[in-house]
């Protein structure tokens, strides 16, 4: 095992136990998320994000990483959120808690898995016919964020920072 799979298998199962114990595994959180009901999970995916967005950002400025994310494929995005949504209604859970919940021996996300697995084999089969279809639409190329605003990240993170912030503050003064 390489240094790289070692350090994904150690933050995966640190993000793992984070779920875990953060308890967004639990299919009352699921759903409440889904009514918009509980913030539970909504907070806990942008702690990650702040977290992350920093964290990334220190290490590509640092020359230990290099950012290179996909195109922003406009055909992608549509077809794979509709997907993931679709997905996450029906089974209660997203791909990490449904690896989480199954971890925790909850028996019933196995059919999550198996879904996400089957997914993937079928888009890796049927990929010559989304190449021609699906993710021939619009693609705007590696952009991002701070290319798309023409500004430095280090003016977007502080930004995104306060925005959540006031969003963590509103979330508890409306107690969902």
């Amino acid at each position: 095992m390489s240094r790289e799979q070692l350090f994904g298998l150690v933050t995966g199962v640190l993000f793992g136990f984070l779920l875990q114990k953060g308890r967004v595994l639990r299919f009352d959180k699921q759903v409440g998320a889904m009514l918009l009901k509980d913030m539970t999970i909504f907070k806990f995916m942008l702690s990650a994000i702040l977290v992350g967005m920093v964290g990334i950002t220190l290490l590509a400025d640092a020359e230990v990483i290099t950012l290179s994310h996909k195109s922003m494929n406009l055909g992608a995005v549509l077809v794979g959120g509709g997907l993931f949504g679709a997905g996450w209604a029906v089974m209660g859970f997203c791909p990490g808690t449904s690896i989480g919940a199954l971890g925790e021996g909850r028996w019933h996300a196995a059919f999550a898995v198996v879904g996400m697995v089957l997914g993937a084999a079928i888009y890796a089969e049927l990929y010559p016919f989304f190449q021609k279809t699906v993710l021939a639409w619009k693609d705007f190329g590696k952009i991002g964020l701070p290319d798309a605003l023409g500004i430095s990240r280090w003016i977007i993170i502080p930004v995104f920072w306060a925005i959540t912030l006031l969003l963590f503050f509103w979330f508890e003064k409306k107690q969902v």
